[in-house]
């Protein structure tokens, strides 16, 4: 028996005095965050919430994150986490799509209206009943028919809950992906595949005591929540959170809690990198705490990792994985990182690249990259055909193109729906944009492939001299 909020709940018997959130001025240690997570599990038993009911959350990165999602997860119910940036009708999509009976949103803020744009959603459902605001000021509920505040929801509430003993297969989390076609889908994640995917930490580098980690991604994304979350509240570091990215805010709390890890995706390194000087950030202090720098998400640019490394003092490590396996499938090791590829295959993980037709191709060329192991997920919800589709014959099958090189370490290049196809060559725009990078005047690019009337008309011309050339 397994359940994933044995992440919180090991450190808040260790060190319940630890600090384990900082946000906006405020402090929470371990201590608190579970005994806030338990009255959550309380309430959500008090309104009918029962071991596999579905309950969304869509909050910035805040402490009423942490504190819900390890909430639901106590009582065996499954955490949906939706995207902040959702509208009413997306939102109702998916409370409608994951059959969602309860709904944790953030009130918002001017210029993320979340509150308003969830009720809207919630008002659409026909199978979500209870409408919980997230908020510090217990009276913002009264706006919304019905809504109850998070202050009014754990009030009374004991700070001690006996979490569900799931079983490790039992689904834990619902990450919504879009993928490229159709409406979003949302990949069954079980306990045993978040729980493996948090401690691949304890392989990946060395843990030290108190890490304190810049989380700037957001936590309802799978990275996140898995790479970031799970793994400093297992790790039983600090997590300096900041709800919304931007270059002063990363580098106020990185020069006030001295971050020893951060996480991002390539934009944010990019804008870290050509941040103008400031008094205001002690750049040396900031560079003498970081000792973890890891980038995911999309293949970064080696310039950027090279310029960035060299004003940080500070190594980058890129990782790769997909919402659909939970989400680390590979890792650059520290000491032993190549610019340019995301590393070998993680603990219990094989990584292949194949051709069309599912045989391995030789290192050095290009193919689709396909993964199985403990981090794969169960599905995708309620859709046995797409999920057929992605895994076959146990073998996941990511649509990103790659290679190995001689050495196992995996680079990626595309997406298989990226590819362009110029007079019958496969053209690759990852390929392209790291030799526009190598230029002193590129900052940043981006290739897309554009449509040729003259490639057109002499496809056609081919293709009438020699109707049987494929």
């Amino acid at each position: 028996m397994i359940n994933l909020s044995i992440l919180l709940e090991d450190s808040a018997r260790t060190v319940p005095e630890r600090t384990a959130i900082v946000c906006r001025g405020r402090e929470f240690t371990y201590g608190e965050i579970d005994g806030l997570a338990n009255r959550v599990a309380n309430g959500l038993k008090q309104i009918g919430i029962e071991e596999g009911d579905k309950v969304a959350l869509a909050c910035p990165n805040l402490y009423f994150f942490p504190v819900v999602y390890y909430g639901i997860l106590k009582t065996g119910a499954v955490v949906v986490p939706l995207n902040i940036l959702l509208k009413g009708r997306e939102i109702a999509y998916h409370l409608a799509d994951s059959d969602s009976k309860a709904f944790f949103c953030f009130a918002g803020t001017p210029d993320l209206p979340l509150g308003d744009e969830g009720f809207k959603g919630f008002g659409e459902s026909d199978n979500c009943f209870d409408f919980i605001l997230l908020s510090d000021d217990r009276t913002a509920a009264k706006r919304y028919d019905n809504a109850i505040s998070f202050e009014h929801f754990i009030e009374d509430q004991p700070d001690t809950f006996e979490s569900a003993q799931t079983s490790p297969d039992d689904t834990s989390v619902i990450l919504y992906t879009s993928g490229t076609t159709g409406q979003p889908k949302g990949a069954e994640l079980s306990h045993l595949n978040m729980m493996l995917n948090a401690r691949l930490s304890d392989t990946m580098y060395e843990r030290r005591d108190h890490d304190v980690h810049l989380l700037t991604l957001p936590l309802f994304h799978s990275f996140g929540q898995t790479v970031q979350m799970n793994a400093g509240f297992y790790n039983r570091a600090t997590l300096a959170l900041v709800p919304r990215f931007s270059p002063d805010a990363a580098l106020e709390t990185m020069d006030r809690f001295g971050a020893t890890i951060f996480a991002g995706v390539p934009t944010m390194y990019w804008a870290l990198l050509h941040h103008p000087p400031s008094h205001e950030f002690d750049l040396e202090k900031i560079a003498s705490n970081l000792r973890l720098c890891v980038s995911g998400g999309s293949p970064l640019p080696v310039e950027v990792i090279k310029d960035f490394s060299a004003k940080f003092q500070a190594d980058i490590i890129e990782g790769y994985g997909l919402s659909e396996t939970s989400p680390i499938a590979t890792f650059n090791k520290p000491g032993e990182s190549r610019p340019g590829s995301v590393g070998r295959a993680v603990w219990g993980v094989e990584v292949r690249v194949v051709d069309d037709l599912g045989r391995d191709v030789p290192p050095g060329e290009l193919g689709e990259v396909v993964i199985r192991g403990h981090n794969i997920m169960k599905g995708y919800y309620k859709r046995p055909e797409a999920t057929a589709a992605a895994i076959r014959h146990g073998w996941f099958h990511s649509g990103d193109i790659g290679r190995f090189d001689e050495d196992g370490f995996l680079s990626i290049t595309d997406r298989v729906k990226d590819m362009i196809i110029r007079g019958g060559f496969n053209v690759y725009p990852r390929e392209l944009e790291e030799v526009l990078m190598a230029h002193e005047a590129v900052s940043l690019c981006s290739v897309i492939g554009v449509p040729s009337d003259e490639h057109r008309k002499r496809s056609r011309r081919s293709s009438s001299a020699n109707p049987a050339r494929l």
